[in-house]
């Protein structure tokens, strides 16, 4: 296999997005992402339904996936796919279907950490584009619904946790607290839109004090939840009155809880190169924030295009670059992993 010219065939179906893309090496030819609006319903990822909808796209998504980089099955020299962590029947239809095309194809089957192709999305390079990369060692903030860490990433493959939440993550805390305040799946979009026309600091939220680099946001959602709950006892109408103020107030304390460990981090290590990663990484003020650090800690930065900030199959396809790279290839045997160690 030359690995310059490999075409991996990327699938990551790890919660409710259908995803697939085509690389050839670490340039990105098509990454198509079918969403799954089925959950708005019921204000949250209902995971039979999640599995059931990915049964019905990924055949089209793959399809159109090769149709828009112009190549067929025949051109494809490997088959990437996420092994976890995610929702189990989710997982299940992604990795049954990347088997069955590596064994029908005779091409080696990569299997991915999610998480790993979060960070990793910032090396992906697009045609006539050459996107920013960090150089290594860097820093790296993954922030989702299921995941805050702060990972030194020494090499492409070689990555070091040096601190993580303890309960809940980031993303779970900006999608509780749209659901406290009435607003509909999924929330943390919502709360970022609000914040943009309210007062970042027209109320305090609680600190929680966790040893070394790690968070917990836990006690900031009961926090969250006790301020609601109190406020309304004395006006029914606080929320409907207040909610840019509200939205802006929480956003601000969440950045600066996840910012404060961050600067730590840096300082400790003497890394100069920060990056952040996963789909709360599209928050709008966490990109301004992050942004500003470079003039205040005197460090470069580094922020996916959008598109690769949220779940998508570009991030595992160059994910399997680096490891085709290695000879890193997994066999029929593997299943998903529901919890997955980056």
């Amino acid at each position: 296999m030359q690995n310059l010219n490999t075409v991996i065939l990327a699938i990551e179906s790890s919660c409710d997005d259908t995803s697939c893309a085509v690389l050839k090496a670490n340039m990105v030819l098509s990454n198509i992402t079918a969403s799954q609006k089925i959950h708005e319903q019921y204000g949250g990822v209902i995971p039979e339904l999640a599995s059931r909808d990915h049964q019905k796209n990924i055949v089209p998504v793959a399809d159109a996936a090769l149709k828009k980089a112009g190549l067929t099955l025949k051109d494809v020299n490997a088959v990437a796919v996420t092994r976890g962590p995610g929702l189990m029947g989710s997982l299940l239809v992604g990795l049954s279907f990347a088997k069955s095309l590596s064994l029908a194809l005779n091409v080696p089957l990569i299997e991915v950490n999610h998480m790993q192709g979060h960070v990793l999305a910032h090396f992906i390079d697009e045609p006539d584009t050459v996107l920013p990369k960090p150089s290594f060692p860097f820093l790296c903030l993954t922030v989702s619904g299921g995941h805050t860490q702060l990972i030194k990433v020494k090499s492409a493959l070689d990555f070091e946790i040096l601190g993580e939440t303890i309960d809940d993550a980031v993303g779970e805390a900006f999608d509780k607290a749209a659901k406290i305040l009435g607003l509909p799946y999924p929330g943390g979009p919502l709360i970022d839109k609000y914040a943009q026309a309210g007062n970042p600091n027209a109320f305090e939220f609680a600190f929680t004090k966790v040893p070394g680099l790690d968070y917990s946001f836990s006690g900031i959602k009961t926090s969250f939840l006790y301020f609601i709950q109190n406020n309304i006892q004395k006006n029914p109408d606080f929320v409907k009155n207040n909610l840019n103020d509200i939205c802006a107030s929480y956003q601000h304390h969440l950045i600066r809880v996840l910012l404060k460990n961050a600067k730590r981090a840096l300082k400790e290590t003497g890394i100069k190169h920060f990056a952040i990663a996963g789909g709360v990484s599209a928050n709008s003020e966490l990109r301004k924030q992050v942004k500003a650090l470079e003039k205040e800690l005197g460090i470069s930065t580094y922020i996916p295009k959008f598109e690769y900030c949220t779940d998508n199959a570009a991030m595992i396809g160059i994910t399997a670059f680096y490891k085709c790279l290695e000879k890193q290839f997994s066999d029929l045997s593997i299943t998903p992993l529901a919890r997955m160690p980056v």
